[in-house]
């Protein structure tokens, strides 16, 4: 069990209550002892080394730290860890199989959807959950979805086209 008391606030006192969370990350149960104030982003990248989850502003305002909570996108940067207590998380760790890259990745990946890659974890998260529940969406569809992930290399175009990439790809068609 991970302990991230130290870790996360060194400065603070050992007397500080601390709560156990147990949840289940990419498909693995997994349990801390985390003080009430811990955010789910640092649970994840300090204390089960989850790394891809970013944490760029710690506002909601880039959506860096995007992972799916319960299947839906959420912000990690300001969700308590013990909020998250008894509910499946997936980051982009769990996106792929140990084989080979899911979809939406390789979509990234052939139609150039990133650069320097800070916001492709939250991106490629949003799009998941896009995807799961329009498996065709529409350009449009699918900018307003990622309208709460900011990137500052791309412009875009290449992220939406990854996204169509990946649509015709899970449905099951060729893509061109």
């Amino acid at each position: 069990m991970t302990s991230l008391n130290e870790e996360v606030f060194p400065e603070q006192a050992s007397d500080i209550p601390v709560r156990t969370v147990t949840i289940t990350v990419n498909g693995e149960k997994r349990s801390a002892n985390v003080e009430p104030r811990l955010l789910l982003a640092h649970l994840l990248r300090q204390g089960f080394k989850m790394t891809g989850t970013h944490t760029g502003c710690d506002t909601t305002n880039c959506g860096a730290c995007t992972v799916l909570f319960d299947g839906k996108p959420i912000k990690s940067c300001t969700m308590l860890a013990v909020q998250a207590d008894g509910h499946d998380v997936m980051t982009i760790e769990g996106l792929a199989s140990a084989s080979e890259l899911h979809p939406i990745q390789e979509g990234f990946k052939d139609e150039h959807g990133l650069q320097c890659g800070f916001c492709t974890p939250g991106m490629m998260l949003t799009a998941k959950a896009l995807l799961d529940v329009n498996p065709n969406p529409t350009e449009d569809e699918i900018r307003w979805a990622l309208s709460g992930n900011l990137c500052r290399c791309t412009g875009y175009q290449n992220i939406v086209k990854s996204v169509l990439w990946a649509a015709v790809k899970l449905r099951g068609q060729a893509a061109n």
